[in-house]
């Protein structure tokens, strides 16, 4: 829908769209948005870049461009996350995540909980990495194998029953991994091996350890390349953040091989990382490719071998 207002400095017409809101003649990509406001009838958008833009003027409009832009900036966000399951609730609460609180949207599906703020700090919860979920009268906290803990709160009377299917889902999810995961092959020289979020029995990763790095062979439908990674942490924190990674992108495998100049220029990418931790756990241990060529085996073994 479009909207008259006072933006930049002038009148503009202004559109809500799928992938951002155009002012007149400039679009802003919701990439770019670091946080959103609505007040006094004003919406302030703080850009990544530092700027703040004001619109004003809305009149009778205000409510409905307020509510169509949060939608559509959600909506984004739970793309750029690759949440594509089906919805199970859906809420208005409090949250509190690492590093940011505040009152926002919260959705439940079948694999995960997410937030979604009026800020770029959307996430996804995914379920099978918890290690405990506690209800505490109206207060909801999901902590996870990692160490860190999500809150969500103030759902009314939604709270129990979100409560209820969340401790199902977990239980549900963690099962149906750990019957998946039992299936996977593993190749050598790999010894580990994980599933990512999809329900294919042919796309998993495998991953092969020597002190300070790790090979990692991705099995998506594509015989491509194997990633490395050199890390400092123990084995034991590097393992666990690939496994969440992994989960977390799915067979969205250029989000963990990127550079930073390739991922400038694909904004839903782009979200993509900044939204989630683990996948920029691994990206700042990538240690390059080995395209699956002539004498692959051979540069594989030497690479692990000279660790």
């Amino acid at each position: 829908m479009k909207y008259n207002a006072h933006a930049l400095g002038k009148d503009a017409e202004l559109s809500v769209e799928r992938e951002g809101l155009r002012i007149g003649q400039r679009f802003l990509d919701y990439a770019d948005v670091d946080a959103m406001c609505p007040i006094n009838h004003r919406v302030l958008i703080d850009t990544v870049a530092g700027e703040q833009i004001e619109i004003s003027m809305l009149g009778f409009s205000f409510d409905g461009f307020w509510e169509e832009l949060l939608d559509c900036y959600g909506k984004r966000a739970l793309e750029s996350l690759f949440v594509d399951e089906e919805q199970l609730m859906l809420c208005e609460g409090e949250y509190a995540i690492p590093g940011e609180s505040g009152r926002g949207r919260i959705a439940l599906y079948p694999d995960a909980v997410c937030v979604l703020p009026q800020t770029r700090r959307a996430v996804r919860i995914p379920l099978c990495f918890t290690s405990d979920i506690r209800l505490d009268g109206y207060r909801l906290d999901f902590t996870m194998r990692a160490g860190e803990t999500y809150t969500v709160a103030k759902m009314g009377y939604d709270t129990k029953p979100f409560a209820e299917r969340a401790m199902q889902r977990a239980d549900q999810v963690k099962k149906e991994r750990a019957a998946a995961a039992q299936k996977l092959p593993v190749n050598a020289p790999f010894t580990e091996k994980g599933l990512f979020r999809t329900e294919r029995p042919d796309q998993y990763w495998n991953a092969a350890f020597a002190p300070g790095v790790c090979a990692v062979e991705l099995y998506a439908g594509e015989d491509a390349a194997t990633y490395l990674y050199r890390f400092r942490e123990k084995r034991e924190t590097f393992a666990l953040q690939l496994e969440i990674a992994m989960e977390a992108m799915g067979v969205h495998r250029e989000v963990i091989y990127l550079t930073d100049a390739q991922l400038a220029e694909k904004p839903l990418y782009r979200m993509s990382v900044d939204r989630t931790p683990a996948v920029r756990f691994l990206r700042a241990r990538s240690d390059g490719r080995l395209i699956h060529s002539a004498g692959h085996a051979r540069r594989l073994m030497e690479y692990l071998k000279n660790a």
